[in-house]
């Protein structure tokens, strides 16, 4: 049966070839991504061991329980440093300043401006031969006063800066110009992998990140023969415990080890997802292919069956077949995702995320999980038609060479098919009154979507015959060759079933997140600008840094500005529960914010004096000319006051939740007397890309404040899809391969099995364009029943998760991309007629007489 086995696979090689490709496709996502993840990681490590090459022991401050923030707790001085020198077993003893520090490109722009991990800023600290071992000079000289910077070779590269240039940057202050004196070259990961770095001189720097006189860590080094855990106990015993601490520098790369992990890990999960698709698609093609050669190999199953083989021996010979095509698969899948893994960097890393390179590190668990993947899924989608081959009678067998589907099986399908149609359509109109997307929901959602599918997918057969007899109606008016076209998708409702699922999956698939990822997108463009008059806002680009008063005021006195009104933005506690306050100032916020008010006014705010937002006035039952007891400011809970209610307004996400006086909010912020936002009403027909340049003026050209119009409120919204967009044109791309794969496969069988057909057919005077159009009007055939199919799916999967859309973003309405469903569309359309095109060929090829004899 083994001979058996291997002689059927070499006999349909060329038939099996499309099964390899659409198994080895899933398989080279996930080599390549499991590859991937491991060079990747490799990379990390090398570039991170580079860091603490030649470091055995790092010293860091660290605060006493209790401790005032910003209190005097660093003790890391000179004095110290010259302490832990004198430890046995320290060969050096290295003081560090490291922190943080938001560049402006040579043209303005920030560099890596909302990156917190990418924006390193370090001393400057020669030994004694008057160099620093961790930033060697590659041009130019190091700073020495507080006006001097030296940027990495990277950095200056991306922010086009040569030496001489005047640099732009920020830490959490005031903006600070510099002249770049030097260039240097470093290899902390952070920084290769495309983020940037600053260097000052001991003093500036430790004045911006630490104080005069202290540092932020020590670095030591160790004399030859030394344990750094040793070590590390040596110099952890001088310590103030409550004010330092020492690690070794392998505990340090563990640390950076799980942050690597973490990182890497992630980076590998959009690869599966198109490997997991690509699969549960392609299992289809596996099943359809196999489902037709042991068809058309009945006799012989039964010749078989007759001279003593036994049940068990058939489902052995066909799932031998079956692991020997997923090995051709898993190898050619291995091979092609390495190029996969060669290409991910690549496609994964952005300006401001760059991979590491390195060489490629195969270890066991791609190859293994290639085998695996591969032979596994094979052989479990030739389960199936294997069971079906052991169950052929000899003596049906010889008889026909194609059993009609019994009315018994067929009633049992379509029962089980509805009930779990049923299924899932319940389990997603359990959803109607859902308006929160929470796990649970989220859950249900795919959960619900996901048995939908497998009931279609298992009705398909019996819905082929009504779907494609309507379809049949417009191939029809095309005369002979397509009523002929929509009998022979009709002749087996099976097979055509089988080559349209993996059309309707990945249709559903894209058709969903497409209306998903539209209609979510319009909600946020209108999110970004609602309840927005201003023309322009100025913001800061995280919780740590502020705007100054003075700013303010500079905005406010810039030509062309009729309205500059600042906020202070904090929280509100009610209780248990904490919303966003906008602190404002009542004469300017009706210039700049579109409220509607259906009681009080914005003008009556005032200290002790707050307006509510409709919703937090329903959750807090409270209505206007009430009061409520709440606090303003994180960690104010215990000094809750009584506050007026003067207004309420319909919710506003620029007003946010409560509206309350500038200087009750700025008294009580995080960052005191802070300001995070100035709204700016222009002139009428001010507002160009002038005004904006001058407003950036206003401000200094922080690198820390963004200066954004409406559009670009808007567009940095729409950017929040862009991995869903990916998404949806990857799996439509995965999709449209395997597709085109089954289809060809299926009509070349199809015409292999009707060449007596076909030959009858010349012989009467079709002639070989009518042959050619026939078969792709038929391959259009299926590929229009797949597409519709799965547009009701995807379309009816995308109506039901909108309420829970809703529930996360207010906006949420559900809207159709029609454009991009058009594109599906004719994408769809456009596989059916290229899969046709070699089998249409071959079939208009055959010679009249020789395909009647032959037959």
């Amino acid at each position: 049966m083994l001979r058996t086995a291997l002689r059927n696979v070499l006999a349909h090689k060329a038939r099996l070839i499309m099964t390899v490709l659409a198994v080895g496709l899933g398989v080279a996502f996930i080599s390549g991504s499991l590859v991937f993840a491991d060079s990747t990681t490799s990379a990390y490590r090398a570039s991170m061991a580079k860091n603490y090459a030649g470091i055995a022991v790092t010293v860091d401050p660290k605060s006493p329980p209790g401790a005032p923030a910003g209190g005097p707790v660093n003790v890391l001085d000179d004095a110290l440093v010259s302490k832990l020198a004198a430890v046995p077993g320290v060969a050096a003893a290295r003081p560090t300043v490291d922190g943080s520090a938001t560049l402006a490109a040579k043209n303005g722009s920030p560099m890596r401006a909302d990156d917190a991990m990418g924006k390193l800023a370090a001393a400057y600290v020669p030994g004694a031969d008057g160099k620093d071992s961790r930033y060697p000079l590659t041009a130019g000289r190091a700073p020495r006063t507080d006006g001097e910077i030296a940027l990495d070779r990277g950095t200056a590269a991306a922010g086009k800066y040569a030496l001489g240039d005047t640099v732009t940057l920020a830490t959490d202050g005031p903006v600070l110009r510099m002249r770049l004196v030097g260039i240097v070259k470093t290899d902390d990961t952070r920084v290769t992998s495309g983020g940037t770095l600053a260097v000052f001189d001991k003093a500036t720097a430790q004045k911006l990140f630490a104080a005069p006189g202290r540092y932020t860590g020590i670095d030591l080094s160790a004399k030859p023969g030394t344990d750094q855990f040793e070590l590390a106990r040596r110099v952890g015993a001088l310590l103030p415990a409550d004010r330092a601490e020492a690690t070794t520098a392998t505990a340090k790369a563990n640390q950076q080890s799980v942050f690597i992990d973490t990182k890497t890990s992630s980076y590998s999960r959009l690869p599966m997802v198109f490997a997991v698709v690509s699969l549960f698609i392609g299992s289809f093609l596996i099943i359809n292919t196999f489902t037709m050669l042991i068809t058309r190999r009945s006799r012989e199953i039964a010749l078989l069956r007759a001279i003593g083989a036994t049940r068990r021996q058939v489902v052995g010979s066909v799932l031998a077949e079956a692991a020997l095509v997923g090995l051709v698969a898993s190898v050619l899948g291995f091979v092609l995702g390495l190029g996969v893994a060669t290409a991910l960097p690549g496609m994964l890393g952005t300006a401001d995320d760059l991979l590491p390179r390195g060489p490629l590190v195969v270890g066991p668990a791609p190859v293994l999980a290639s085998l695996a993947v591969g032979v596994g899924v094979t052989v479990l989608a030739a389960w199936l038609p294997s069971r079906r081959a052991a169950g052929i009678a000899p003596v049906e067998a010889m008889r026909t060479a194609e059993q009609p589907p019994s009315a018994t099986l067929s009633r049992i399908r379509g029962a089980v098919g509805a009930a779990v149609l049923v299924l899932g359509a319940g389990l997603l109109f359990s959803l109607s009154d859902a308006k929160d997307a929470s796990d649970e929901n989220l859950q249900t959602a795919m959960f619900g979507c996901g048995i939908l599918v497998i009931g279609l997918i298992v009705l398909a057969p019996l819905l082929a015959s009504p779907v494609i007899r309507l379809i049949g109606r417009l191939t029809s008016r095309l005369g002979v060759a397509g009523d002929l076209a929509k009998d022979n998708a009709l002749r087996d409702p099976r097979r055509t079933a089988a080559t349209a699922v993996a059309l309707m999956i990945s249709t559903a698939l894209v058709s969903g997140l497409a209306v998903i990822n539209h209609s979510s997108s319009q909600a946020l463009d209108s999110q970004a600008a609602a309840g927005l008059s201003a023309d322009y806002v100025i913001s800061t680009r995280n919780t740590t840094t502020a705007i100054d008063a003075a700013a303010a005021q500079r905005v406010a006195a810039v030509p062309g500005v009729a309205t500059a009104s600042a906020v202070a933005d904090s929280t509100i506690s009610t209780g248990a529960f904490a919303k966003e306050v906008s602190g404002v100032d009542p004469k300017t916020v009706g210039d700049v914010m579109k409220l509607r008010f259906t009681s009080g006014s914005a003008k009556d705010i005032g200290p002790g004096r707050i307006a509510v937002s409709s919703s937090f006035a329903r959750d807090n039952h409270v209505r206007t000319g009430g009061q409520i007891k709440a606090s303003i400011g994180p960690g104010q809970g215990d000094r809750a006051r009584p506050y007026t209610v003067v207004g309420i307004y319909q919710d506003n996400p620029t007003a946010q939740d409560v509206l309350a006086y500038r200087g009750d909010v700025q008294q009580h912020s995080y960052l005191r007397n802070s300001l995070q936002r100035i709204l700016v009403a222009a002139d009428r027909g001010a507002a160009s890309p002038a005004l904006e340049k001058r407003l950036r003026g206003a401000v200094d050209g922080s690198p820390l404040l963004k200066v954004q119009d409406r559009a670009q409120l808007v567009q940095e919204q729409a950017g929040v899809a862009g991995d869903l967009i990916t998404m949806v044109f990857g799996l439509l791309a995965i999709g449209v391969i395997i597709s085109a794969l089954g289809m060809i496969n299926t009509l070349a069988i199809s015409v292999s099995e009707r060449t007596r057909e076909i030959g009858v057919l010349r012989a009467i005077g079709m002639d070989r364009k009518g042959i050619r159009r026939m078969i792709r009007l038929e391959s259009l055939t299926v590929a229009a029943y797949g597409t519709l199919l799965g547009l009701v799916c995807g379309l009816f999967g995308a109506w039901k998760v909108s309420g829970l859309a809703n529930g996360a973003i207010p906006q949420y309405t559900f809207s159709l991309p029609w454009g991009t469903l058009a594109l599906v569309v004719a994408l769809s359309l456009a596989v059916g007629a290229a899969a046709a095109a070699l089998p249409a060929r071959r079939a208009a090829a055959l010679s009249p007489l020789q395909a009647v004899a032959d037959a």
